[in-house]
């Protein structure tokens, strides 16, 4: 059987399940990472699940999200994951070191390993030739438990590039054009290959970009082979020994092939408030722009910064524009600073910030009231630059410079001739700020050191024999983890404690949701097409569990969201007719009788629109391990039952 690069490294690390797609699999990982935002539950997690030391090849914990400290939270949440690291065996980023994501790519990605995070743009390391997915905290708890990884078997899709890049195109672009023909919910069920001849232009961190973003696709992950690009990295990285390479068999056959001509991309952007809304740069040319954000975990490589400086060199920022820069690993800074990349960058007037998540999430840097953000980001969600009524785009660093010193997005092949940057032939090593595993002798007797911000974990019952109770909200299309709850340095600095995070739960799309919730003892959310999408937060969903949520009626869901609803016992109903949909209102009391019987059925479930007196049926489409987990209460109870 010829098989993919995909398929190749799905069947070394098939625990159970084949190769069909819509069928469940479970899989060995061989690493995993955590952020700040989701690690502080995760760890708290696995504390609950009872193991002695993590079981995975390599685990590391990062600090990179949470680290603007306006109160005492954010630094307790780091001693507390730092001390959990020392206590179970993981590696340690300390606050500073970078982004999960390149600090990764740089020093741990190895071609042909399983990552898990949790962190929706885990797929970043696909550009280094891993299986790289993004998940809740939960199911990275359990992978680094030594559990298998569950999920359905994905369609495998060939993305072939060929032809020569055409001058100021990127692996931004690629991506957007991706997104442009497939859009945000065109990935959901698939993986994405990249192959054909035009591989061999693209650098690893370019090729990381493409995977970061593939994420905004709805895609399981992206993933590159491993070739000499790959290997040329990691030699660079001193990791060369890391390499092994892996490409597609000659006739491995996909479910389906887009094809990109790269000779005939052009600049592009994404209008607000979705990545998918992509025209050329050409057809915005002249819109004015207040802040131009370059970096986050897409766009903030070495590579990347060096063509901005090399832009910027000797001119000045636009005065009506604030720029402003997000290294993304303290390596990044060093080169950018030894090379003098870094005096071009403060010399233009650059604003030069941490080397961290920060804009992307809403933390700091918000844009002025109704400004105009161009964001070499991955997400233009509404609101979630922290200004609701901004408007956010999504371009490459090249037209991200080029913007910066007109102040009205410019199309960088006005530039003249493209800038070159050539690739280290060795990069700047320093892991001091990484702190290794403690031996299992010392680890034993290590102290867990837990703020007053970090409360206990929230638990649910089993599922009962009847729902009821009134639809809480109902939502549109498109529902974003951050419409759900908000990210920012005030909400986001509370993620050890669901009691408190969850009165922003829905915050910004209706202020009276969590007063509600409780005065109502719980009910249901109604959504539309594609609920969900976006981050892997899994406080999404600990939250409205905590408050009682029983079930989401929607007409379809997000991946990761789906699965963090099922890990914590709320049922993600699918609507079989729009009409019912349309029909349902906000307070309507529905009912769902013999739930229990109905959930271990493979039977569409009833629900009893009692307000209305109209009756209608829904799909709880699940597995069979999945019924047993929501019949459980979620995940944590499934385990320590089949424990």
């Amino acid at each position: 059987m010829n098989l993919s690069v995909a398929e190749k490294i799905i069947k070394q690390h098939l625990v159970a399940g084949d190769l069909t797609p819509g069928e469940e699999i479970s899989l060995r990982i061989d690493q995993t990472l955590t952020q700040d935002s989701t690690g502080t539950m995760a760890y708290l997690q696995f504390e609950a699940i009872g193991v002695s030391r993590v079981r995975t090849e390599l685990s590391v914990s990062y600090v990179d999200h949470n680290t603007l400290q306006v109160g005492f939270e954010n630094a307790d949440d780091h001693r507390f994951l730092q001390s959990i690291a020392a206590r179970y065996g993981l590696h340690f980023s300390r606050p500073g070191n970078g982004i999960c994501h390149q600090v990764h790519l740089e020093r741990f990605g190895v071609p042909g390993k399983t990552l898990l995070g949790s962190d929706s743009h885990t797929p970043t390391g696909g550009g280094l030739g891993m299986l790289a997915i993004g998940a809740g905290g939960l199911d990275v708890a359990l992978a680094m438990a030594g559990y298998p990884f569950h999920l359905v078997m994905p369609r495998i899709v060939l993305v072939r590039l060929t032809g020569k890049i055409a001058p100021w195109a990127t692996g931004k672009d690629i991506v957007l054009e991706l997104l442009r023909r497939v859009t945000v919910k065109g990935g959901v069920g698939k993986i994405f290959e990249y192959g054909g001849d035009g591989l061999a232009q693209l650098s690893v961190p370019e090729r990381a970009t493409i995977t970061n973003m593939g994420a905004e696709t709805g895609a399981t992950t992206s993933v590159f082979p491993g070739d000499e690009v790959t290997r040329a990295f990691l030699r660079a990285q001193g990791r060369g020994d890391s390499f092994a390479p892996l490409v597609a068999d000659e006739g491995a056959v996909y479910d389906e092939v887009i094809e990109i001509d790269l000779s005939q991309l052009v600049p592009l952007v994404a209008r607000p408030h979705m990545p998918d809304r992509v025209c050329p740069v050409s057809e915005l040319q002249g819109l004015r722009v207040d802040q131009v954000a370059i970096g986050s975990c897409t766009n903030s490589s070495y590579k990347d910064l060096a063509t901005v400086a090399e832009i910027l060199r000797g001119k000045t920022v636009y005065p009506g524009v604030s720029l402003i820069i997000s290294p993304g690993s303290r390596q990044v800074l060093a080169m950018l600073a030894r090379k003098g990349y870094l005096s071009d960058l403060i010399a233009s007037g650059a604003r030069i910030l941490e080397n961290t998540c920060g804009p992307c999430i809403g933390m700091g840097q918000a844009p002025p009231t109704g400004g105009v953000s161009l964001r070499t980001f991955n997400r233009n969600f509404e609101g979630r630059c922290g200004t609701k009524n901004a408007s956010v785009y999504l371009a490459s660093p090249e037209v991200a410079a080029a913007t910066a010193l007109t102040g009205v997005l410019t199309d960088p092949r006005t530039l003249g001739e493209p800038v070159k940057v050539a690739l280290p032939r060795r990069y700047l090593i320093n892991d001091r700020l990484i702190i290794p595993p403690l031996e299992p002798s010392r680890a034993e007797g290590a102290e867990i050191i837990r703020g007053p911000n970090i409360q206990p974990l929230p638990g649910r019952e089993a599922l009962p024999s009847e729902l009821t109770g009134p639809v809480l909200i109902k939502l549109g299309h498109d529902v974003t983890t951050d419409h759900i709850l908000p990210a920012g340095a005030r909400i986001t600095a509370l993620r050890s404690n669901i009691p408190a995070i969850s009165r922003y739960i829905f915050s910004q799309v209706d202020p009276t949701f969590y007063d509600r919730a409780k005065e109502a003892g719980g009910g249901f959310i109604v959504g539309g097409m594609n609920y969900g999408q976006g981050s892997s937060r899994e406080h999404a969903a600990l939250g409205p569990m905590y408050l009682g949520i029983k079930a989401v009626l929607a007409l379809s869901f997000a991946r990761i969201h789906r699965s963090n609803l099922i890990n914590f016992g709320i049922l993600p109903l699918v609507f079989l007719k729009g009409e019912d949909y349309d029909s349902i209102q906000a307070d309507d009391r529905l009912t769902i009788r013999d739930v229990r019987a109905q959930a271990l059925s493979e039977q569409p479930v009833l629900v009893v629109n009692e307000t209305q007196g109209h009756r209608f049926i829904v799909n709880l489409t699940v597995q069979e391990r999945e019924r047993e987990v929501l019949l459980a209460g979620g995940l944590l109870n499934y385990v320590r039952e089949t424990l």
